[in-house]
């Protein structure tokens, strides 16, 4: 499947800063699954300090405003072909060892009722404990956007019953880690029944042995496909965040986000020409 993609972040300012700094994982990278044919990030009211690939393997742009700013426009955007691996990303690469995806965080740390989740999930081998559990987090905790935010933890959300794809990705990491699973969180892209969306999509992935990692997406209950694009990955939310950053100054910040993903203007065009031939 080829996806068009578009990703906009705006930040006002109710007084000018002085001094910003932004950094973006926001380019995905050619893996299994994903093929980028093309990719830009444009930045209005900032500028490109440098460029990198972090310990996870994610690429990051480091942007900063040094004059007095009011506003910050950053705009993401390209086309991406993937393909349906049933949520299978294979086997672990890359610096990181895999035992540090076993370290708690504190979004990840697993309380009383992340523990008896756990405990709870059922399966006859590590596969179908986790497909168990994904189901068992899909009907306890209901997508609410706006009941929770990014320092929500995995427990609160757990206790509350309620939260967004951040707090499903969340309490089945902590779930699986105290299982003694390494899991890692995913940030990126989901194609859904309408194209325009006001957030980036998140996910868990789980290394399982014969597998290596394989994506489970709680908050959908179902693991990543062809309509999945992945940007980055970390331990939890902090290291994966699309955009992430610091302001020097008292100004209050407002910030909108506009993102587009449906399929590119040639695979709609080839699948309206296959359902007039059948």
């Amino acid at each position: 499947m080829r996806l068009k993609i578009s990703h906009t972040t705006e930040y006002r300012y109710d007084d000018p800063v002085q001094y910003s700094l932004q950094r973006l994982r926001l380019t995905p990278k050619n893996q299994p699954g994903q093929i980028v044919l093309h990719w830009r990030t444009i930045v209005d009211g900032a500028r490109q300090e440098a460029g990198y690939t972090d310990h996870f393997g994610n690429h990051v742009d480091l942007v900063s405003t040094n004059a007095e700013q009011v506003a910050i426009r950053i705009v993401a955007e390209g086309e991406v072909e993937t393909e349906d691996r049933a949520g299978v990303f294979g086997p672990h690469q890359g610096f990181v060892p895999l035992w540090l995806y076993l370290r708690e965080t504190p979004l990840t740390r697993p309380g009383k009722l992340i523990r008896d989740m756990a405990k709870a999930s059922a399966g006859d081998n590590e596969l179908a404990r986790m497909h168990d559990l994904m189901a068992m987090l899909h009907e306890t905790v209901a997508y609410r956007p706006g009941e929770t935010a990014a320092t929500t933890t995995a427990e609160q959300a757990l206790e509350s019953k309620q939260g967004v794809c951040q707090d499903h990705a969340h309490i089945f990491i902590a779930a699986a880690r105290h299982l003694g699973i390494p899991a890692r969180y995913v940030s990126g892209y989901l194609m859904m029944e309408t194209p325009e969306q006001t957030a980036s999509h998140a996910w868990a992935e789980v290394h399982l042995q014969g597998l290596g990692w394989v994506g489970f997406d709680a908050a959908n209950k179902i693991c990543p496909d062809a309509r999945y694009v992945r940007l980055s990955t970390g331990l939890d939310y902090k290291d994966a965040a699309p955009v992430s950053g610091m302001v020097v100054g008292k100004a209050a910040e407002t910030m909108s986000v506009s993102i587009t993903v449906a399929p590119s203007a040639g695979q709609s065009q080839a699948q309206s020409q296959a359902q007039s031939q059948s």
